[in-house]
Parts: structure tokens; C-alpha cells; sequence
């Protein structure tokens, strides 16, 4: 977790979480799930991929550390300091300063300056912590937590970036032609993220991005009920030459297995090129 980013973020937006009521609050959910589709539909279960193989995915699972949430004051323009809606942190706003929680007096335009971040590159505001499995056949959405607090300073959320570091894929494999390329198989694959040292925590296999609209200011509703979802097809499959995979001692199709890199790379490949996508209801508190 790269929680040193948080610190500049929260010094410029001239924000302390914990010195009052945020600009939003989040109330944030995360889902991943398989997603077959009718057109690909041939029955029991299976899905037709475009090599004309067709799969059946039993159980499926991705491990996933977080999902940073990216943004910035700079990123919806200019923020306008207004004394009197000052933001946490301050209080008593008079006279061209105000009351910082540390006993400082600072100037409106300091202020304002801190407030606008000092440029308009996203940075990281929030990390919302999965450090879990998510079905993708049966779970749904789950709550996360945020650190370093699911309420914002001013700002604007523009990306949430998933880290997975983990992916579990068990089910069936057929062949619709005549004859059949190769007889019918269990496949899998199997991996993990190798664990960082010195408390680090591991470097993930992926990561998918994924446009994320939150304005954290005076204008919007406060209460934010945001639910990231990731939608796994059966076309993360469509890559694989299954008649040139591997199989083990029990006839098991195993991409993990080192003969089948190729395979393994292709619904890797397949995976980060997922976009997740972000649904937002705003509420007062």
C-alpha cells in the first residue's frame, strides 16, 4: 500500500478528516462477477468462445488488495474559497484569515492555494481495503472500508484503480466441432501474487482502471453511496488455443502450469483490459 501518497493530498487540500464533517462521505461497495451471455449460450452451462470451444466456469474467484480512488482539487477546475463555508480544519474565518485547528492564522488566498492542490494531476485520496477473495459466481456486493476515512476534503474522484492480486478460474472444457480437436476437460488456473518482504504488501498480478464521477464540494448532496463492480465475460476465455494446452497426470488443463505461458499470459491479458465501472447515488446525511 503506498500510503505515503495520502499525506501530501490531505497537507494541500488544507483538510484534517478527523477536525470535522467532510465535504462527502463515502459509503462505498465492491463486486466482481462472471457475466455469461445469451448469444454465447449452448447449454448446461456452457459458453461458446470464438475458437469454437466452449467453456463452463464452476468456480471463479479474484483476489483483490484494494481500489485506490484517485482524484484532485485541480481536476474540476478551480476551487473557490468561500469564508463562510470554510473548509475541515478551519473556523472562524474573519477579517481576510482564518482559524486553522492548530492555532494558526491563515490567509483566504493561502487557503484557496491549498485547496486548488497546486496542480491538476490526480493523486491518490482514498483506498478502499477488499484484502479478500471476490466470488464471481455467487457473492454480491460487499462493503469495504476506507483508509485513511471515507469522508473527503474538497476535491473530485476521476478514477478507481483496482489491484488484483489473485486469480482463481475452475470449470469444464468442450470441443463443438467434428471431431472434437481434443476430448472433453476440467481446466484451471490457479495464481497468487508473491508476497512483499518487510511488511510490503504484494505486488499485484494486475490492475484494471476505471472512470469514477464524485464531486466532494458544498454543491452536491454529502452522502455518497458508490458501487464499483467488475464484470468478468466469458471472452476472457476467447484467446486460449485450448487444442495446444497442457494437461497434468490427471488430464487437467492447468494454465499455471509453466507449458502453458501462452495461455496463461492470453486470459491474463484479457483480464486487465477489463474496464470496472462506477454507479453513484448521492443523499443528504
Amino acid at each position: 500500500m503506498r500510503v505515503h501518497l495520502l499525506i501530501p493530498l490531505l497537507l494541500t487540500s488544507g483538510c484534517a478528516l478527523d477536525a470535522g464533517e467532510g465535504f462527502a462521505v463515502l459509503e462505498p461497495t465492491v463486486q466482481a462477477r462472471y457475466a455469461p451471455t445469451r448469444d454465447r449460450d449452448t447449454g448446461d452451462g456452457f459458453q461458446r468462445l470464438s475458437s469454437d470451444f466452449q467453456v463452463r466456469l464452476d468456480n471463479a474467484a479474484l483476489g483483490v488488495s484494494h481500489v485506490e480512488l484517485l482524484g484532485g482539487a485541480g481536476t474540476s477546475g478551480p476551487t473557490t474559497f468561500d469564508p463562510a463555508n470554510p473548509p475541515p480544519g478551519y473556523s472562524l474565518c474573519h477579517n481576510g484569515h482564518c482559524h486553522r485547528s492548530d492555532g494558526a492564522l491563515v490567509d483566504y488566498e493561502d487557503i484557496e492555494a491549498e485547496l486548488n492542490g497546486g496542480g491538476s494531476g490526480a493523486s491518490l485520496v482514498a483506498a478502499l481495503h477488499v484484502d479478500g477473495e471476490l466470488d464471481l459466481v455467487t457473492s454480491g456486493p460487499v462493503a469495504v472500508e476506507c483508509e485513511p476515512d471515507c469522508e473527503l476534503p474538497r476535491t473530485t474522484l476521476t478514477r478507481g484503480v483496482w489491484e488484483v492480486t489473485a486469480v482463481k478460474l475452475e470449470g469444464q472444457l468442450r470441443d463443438a466441432r467434428v471431431p472434437a480437436r481434443i476430448p472433453a476437460r476440467a481446466f484451471r488456473l490457479m495464481l497468487e501474487a508473491a508476497e512483499g518482504g518487510d511488511h510490503e504488501e504484494a505486488t499485484p498480478l494486475f490492475t484494471v482502471t476505471g472512470d469514477v464521477d464524485v464531486p466532494s464540494d458544498r454543491e452536491h448532496e454529502p452522502r455518497v453511496k458508490l458501487a464499483l463492480s467488475l464484470t468478468v465475460p466469458p471472452s476472457v476465455f476467447d484467446a486460449v488455443d485450448w487444442s495446444a494446452v497442457a494437461v497434468d497426470a490427471d488430464g487437467v488443463a492447468d494454465l499455471g502450469d509453466s507449458r502453458n505461458t501462452a495461455a496463461r499470459e492470453a486470459v491474463l491479458d484479457a483480464l486487465a483490459d477489463l474496464t470496472p465501472q462506477a454507479e453513484v447515488r448521492r443523499e443528504d446525511r
